[in-house]
């Protein structure tokens, strides 16, 4: 299916398209938001992946114009991933207490 070259990424009408993932990964979306939020999550999934690669794009023209960044920030970063897939294997293995959403545990306080 060809998208027209005048649409941005966040332009023009919805298209229907066919992608195939896990069933288990299609449970996990409908548990959260139900099957008619469904194309919505994947779009904003999509839009999620699309600035994760745009920033990767940047860090890498960064890093060749100045370097890597010290062991010290690197260090600190990997913490910071540690840490949020630790909350995310937390949210699999401890489901939100009755009436409490899954996003109440990460509030900043």
């Amino acid at each position: 299916m060809d998208t027209p070259a005048e649409y941005g990424p966040d332009e023009g009408p919805a298209q229907k398209v066919s992608v195939s993932m896990p069933a288990g990964r299609i449970a996990a979306v409908k548990a959260r938001v139900g099957a008619r939020g469904f194309s919505a999550y994947i779009s904003a999934a999509v839009e999620r992946q699309i600035q994760r690669d745009l920033l990767e794009e940047l860090l890498q023209a960064k890093e060749a114009e100045i370097g890597p960044p010290n062991q010290e920030i690197q260090d600190w970063a990997a913490g910071i991933f540690r840490e949020a897939e630790g909350l995310s294997l937390q949210e699999r293995v401890e489901p939100p207490a009755e009436g409490e959403s899954r996003w109440d545990a990460h509030k900043a306080s």
